[in-house]
């Protein structure tokens, strides 16, 4: 279908010769095409909707939105009335455009290293119109909320695209939430519908997963909420037919002949039986673009999770459009997430990114240290990996073993690395270039609201002072967004006020992300942080990633993670955690020797006043370090709130046993 639009056609045909020609891939010509890009926005992501199949155009304006709270409720409208479906676009289209039917969309690694399949995209469409008639015969319809609780396998890119193709909105839950976290998500959402697996494996820890949904279930039950049907696949036990007969079940590989599976009738059913009883073939339904997509629940770093909404015209657009160009992905590449598809990073480049551009991924169950600490790059070496994408905080914990654990593998097929989760610190950068990177690939890093470079095409941030004035040229402040983009998400599930005194009344008339950013000479934004984690030293505004940067220069630090503590002189003095690397000691001369890094790198008045020493960092099951936790144990608060999203249990245990006495 057409866009009544004047057209932007040369500025598209310019950004295919900026990616097809490598003499102009530098930031110079980058700028110029960004520049022309912002000049209307609305214009360039018009552009990029002509290449989906739309049902109908919109009804009215391609963009409506509203910023200011003070002028009414916050409003943001991509497309407002046009129809279409993004498992359609991703698969049908795409298979028919580019004769896909034979390509791999997924090579899927195990937790074991021989435990390995793929399937092509016309497997896969297949496989997503069969379970779209299943939630159909379970009863589920447009607009209703499914919960999927799964690892890393096939079946939860099934069961999402199956939720999109026949309207209903998905809700991931990472697979590894404790039974509660499950309930309150499933609550929150009102599902009506359970995905789930029976089980998985991390490393050499088994996890019961069905136990853990059951317990969730009996959770939503006290809450007034009934779960109808629970689908469960069967994924580490045996198959029917296979029982254990004195068989012995190998730590970290399939089967598991000994696991217990609990099963109620009224409920559960399994993932293979209902698959048998439909047909391959299921209508997309035609949904508008504003129509929700999925739901996702944040990761809890700042409190309480919240179900953050993205819709399905935006986001297709703002997904696809960012894959491309970022990771320089065309159509044969091999591209490898390390991310949770329970994360937005996994949703956004395990799944929709990689499916609308037709390269084919890698889904892997496994750890980066299972069975050995090279599993990535012998991942890479397999399935010569064009693209990488992994987190700063993998980057580092791979760093702390020798690097032989690269070497030994030919990673040579590689052409671009990328990060993501939060900014990276040097060290990390340098040994990712050098070692994995060989010194000959791009680092490029993706926007998620902590870590950001140059803006990408369409997107227009600003940077404000206190008062909320913005910063023109070199400067420091709060990162805020002056227009939404398409894949902006449009609320909170159920709590407008919530969604509009977060991001939107600090600063009237602007997306406030709540991230402190700089930006320098050359126009790159660098973020410093959550605006939470700045400290006031003796009058001096600090960011934490500054001294943790410092730190973690020293060779014997792995990890480090600085909060501020109360100071009856300074006002806020910083207390640093630090992880070092094996054959390294904790004493008086690494202390004084960070002390000196600090007031070196920064200044004096930055010196840290404590030191603690943590075997790990409480983070997030995607990674991301849990400062407030952090902030509670340096202040000996035992009042810890929402534990929900913390990855290791007894990670917060031993840092208050081990807490140094302070003065």
């Amino acid at each position: 279908m057409e866009w009544n639009s004047i057209s932007s056609n040369t500025l598209f045909y310019a950004l295919e010769e900026f990616r097809n020609k490598a003499n102009v891939k530098c930031i110079e010509d980058y700028k110029v095409l960004y520049e022309k890009s912002i000049d209307s926005p609305e214009l360039f992501w018009q552009e990029v909707a002509r290449q989906f199949f739309w049902k109908s155009k919109p009804t009215g304006s391609f963009l409506t939105y509203n910023f200011d709270i003070t002028k009414g409720p916050i409003k943001i409208e991509w497309m407002k009335g046009a129809k279409t479906n993004v498992c359609f676009n991703l698969l049908d289209k795409n298979i028919e455009k580019m004769n896909l039917v034979n390509t791999v969309a997924y090579h899927w690694v195990g937790n074991d290293p021989q435990d390995c399949f793929s399937v092509t995209y016309s497997q896969l469409l297949k496989e997503v119109c069969k379970f779209g008639n299943v939630l159909k015969q379970k009863g589920v319809t447009k607009g209703d909320r499914v919960a999927i609780y799964m690892p890393m396998v096939t079946e939860l890119v099934v069961a999402i695209l199956a939720c999109s193709r026949i309207g209903a909105i998905h809700s991931v839950i990472f697979a590894g939430f404790s039974s509660q976290s499950l309930a309150e998500r499933i609550v929150d959402a009102q599902c009506s519908i359970v995905v789930t697996t029976d089980g998985a494996w991390r490393g050499t820890k088994l996890l019961n997963l069905k136990e853990i949904v059951d317990e969730a279930l009996r959770y939503c039950n006290e809450k007034g909420h009934t779960v109808k049907t629970n689908i469960v696949s069967k994924h580490v036990g045996p198959k029917q037919g296979h029982g254990q007969n004195g068989r012995v079940t190998v730590p970290g590989t399939r089967p598991v002949y000994d696991l217990k599976t609990p099963w109620n009738p009224h409920v559960d059913c399994w993932w293979d039986d209902v698959m048998t009883e439909v047909s391959d073939v299921c209508d997309p339904e035609w949904v508008d673009s504003e129509d929700p997509l999925f739901l996702l629940y944040t990761s809890g770093s700042t409190g309480k999770p919240k179900g953050v909404v993205h819709t399905t015209g935006g986001y297709m657009l703002y997904a696809a459009e960012t894959f491309k160009y970022v990771f320089d992905c065309h159509p044969g590449d091999v591209y490898f997430c390390t991310a949770d598809i329970g994360w937005i990073t996994g949703h956004t480049y395990g799944i929709y990114g990689p499916l609308s551009q037709a390269v084919t991924s890698i889904l892997f169950e496994g750890t980066p240290f299972y069975p050995h600490p090279g599993r990535y790059w012998e991942i890479v070496e397999k399935y010569c990996v064009n693209k990488f994408y992994t987190a700063p905080t993998a980057i580092r914990a791979l760093m702390k073993h020798d690097d032989i654990f690269v070497k030994q593998f030919d990673c040579s097929s590689l052409k671009v690395l990328g990060s993501v989760g939060e900014p990276i610190n040097p060290e990390a950068w340098l040994w990712y270039h050098t070692v994995v990177g060989e010194g000959r690939c791009p680092i490029v890093d993706t926007f998620w609201q902590t870590e950001t470079t140059f803006p990408f095409f369409g997107v227009l941030p600003a940077i404000l002072d206190e008062k909320g004035q913005e910063i023109k040229g070199p400067g420091e402040g709060y990162l805020v967004f002056k227009k939404p983009w398409p894949g902006i998400m449009r609320a909170i599930y159920n709590n407008q006020e919530q969604y509009e005194t977060t991001y939107f009344k600090k600063f009237p008339g602007y997306y406030c992300t709540g991230d402190g950013a700089k930006r320098d000479d050359d126009g790159y934004y660098w973020v410093t942080g959550r605006v939470d984690d700045m400290l006031n030293v003796s009058g001096h505004l600090l960011s934490t990633a500054e001294v943790e940067s410092a730190l973690i220069e020293h060779e014997a630090v792995a990890e480090s993670a600085v909060v501020s503590h109360p100071h009856p002189v300074k006002g806020e003095c910083l207390y640093c955690y630090i992880v070092l690397k094996e054959g390294y000691n904790f004493n008086k001369n690494l202390i004084q020797d960070l002390k000196d890094s600090v007031r070196h790198k920064i200044g004096p008045f930055a010196t840290p006043e404590f030191f603690h020493l943590a075997q790990n960092l409480p983070k997030t099951r995607s990674g991301k370090i849990i400062r407030r936790l952090l902030r509670k144990v340096a202040r000996n608060d035992s009042d810890l709130g929402d534990l929900s999203t913390l990855a290791e249990d007894n990670v917060i245990e031993y840092l208050f046993n081990t807490r140094p006495q302070l003065t």
